[in-house]
């Protein structure tokens, strides 16, 4: 893979505008994310700079000359297909999956349906829109159950209720966040995420990370900014179970249309060993703490080769010179 990537040719890849920061809740995060992103690709000799769509317009892209974009953003108007339609229509390459299998992967809910549409394995779930339909979802998922917004990330407004009592403060939490709210049946056992690389059949997983967390609680804290929470990578799983997350992780991938890169968390049960998706990540942490470079590091790219592979591989949905969907 090194030697691969030492056959780019950084000239070829012009201009490169690294999207960081946002106006998310995922903004902080994002600007880390950049921040290590911009640094690498300059130290592979690419002309990378830091581009900040809060303070910026999209426009200002196309008339400073920027060729691609590295896409470091986080949450919505980041990784929800907002930004990748507003770069198809500019006609500019960037990384990541495009406009509808970004959408589709930013809504929790979509995604699940589409999943087990196909036959692919996730926890049950409710929709809810009270306090009341939270409380009737614990009843009917049964407890511990999971209360997140439906179209947030990095467990932002997410609570794990185990009382009936609890209900209404964790539904008050993730509505904030969303207008739609996620309540999910909890899934006892290993947690674990697997990134993915690649398009349609030349699409392939990572080594498998398996996280413990303190307590089991992988929150945004515990995330971004503390060291107590351990990564197994190696992740220490029998070779069947992890090939078993592997493959299903490359089934979700393809499933929703995804290309480029993304980073799928599942969940093994322990009683039985089965894995569960939970959600697939379209534009990945890529800070200090991130599992993505971890991954990578284990099946030998280091950081600074995966950002230009990434890069490398920035596309549009669009094929070239394509008019009205007419091949020019």
């Amino acid at each position: 893979m090194g030697q691969k990537d030492q056959n780019i040719d950084v000239r070829a890849l012009g201009k490169v505008a690294v999207l960081m920061g946002g106006s998310s809740a995922e903004r902080e995060v994002s600007l880390m994310s950049g921040a290590g992103v911009l640094q690498a690709l300059r130290a592979r000799g690419v002309d990378a700079h830091a581009f900040d769509p809060s303070q910026s317009e999209l426009c200002e892209l196309k008339r400073a000359g920027y060729a691609r974009c590295f896409i470091a953003l986080h949450g919505r108007h980041g990784e929800d297909g907002t930004v990748q339609g507003a770069l198809e229509l500019l006609g500019i390459p960037y990384t990541g999956p495009g406009v509808l299998a970004s959408s589709i992967a930013m809504d929790k809910t979509m995604t699940k349906r589409i999943w087990r549409a196909e036959g692919l394995p996730t926890p049950d779930w409710r929709q809810v829109a009270s306090s009341e339909e939270t409380e009737a979802a614990l009843a009917a998922l049964g407890a511990p159950m999971i209360v997140k917004p439906a179209r947030e990330g990095s467990t932002i407004g997410l609570t794990k209720v185990t009382d009936p009592a609890q209900c209404a403060q964790a539904y008050l939490l993730a509505s904030r966040y969303d207008l739609e709210v996620l309540c999910e049946q909890f899934i006892e056992g290993d947690e674990t995420t697997c990134p993915i690389l690649g398009e349609g059949a030349g699409a392939h997983a990572l080594p498998v990370i398996r996280i413990v967390a303190p307590q089991g609680n992988y929150d945004y804290q515990h995330k971004y900014f503390t060291d107590d929470t351990k990564y197994h990578c190696p992740s220490g799983l029998p070779q069947a179970e992890e090939e078993a997350i592997q493959r299903l992780v490359v089934q979700a991938f393809r499933t929703l249309g995804c290309r480029g890169w993304s980073r799928a968390d599942i969940m093994v049960r322990a009683s039985d060993r089965q894995p569960f998706l939970l959600e697939i990540n379209t534009s990945p942490g890529m800070t200090g703490h991130s599992l993505v470079p971890m991954s990578a590091r284990a099946a030998g790219i280091s950081y600074e080769d995966l950002c230009l592979r990434l890069l490398a591989s920035a596309t549009l949905d669009t094929p070239p010179g394509a008019v009205g969907g007419v091949a020019a």
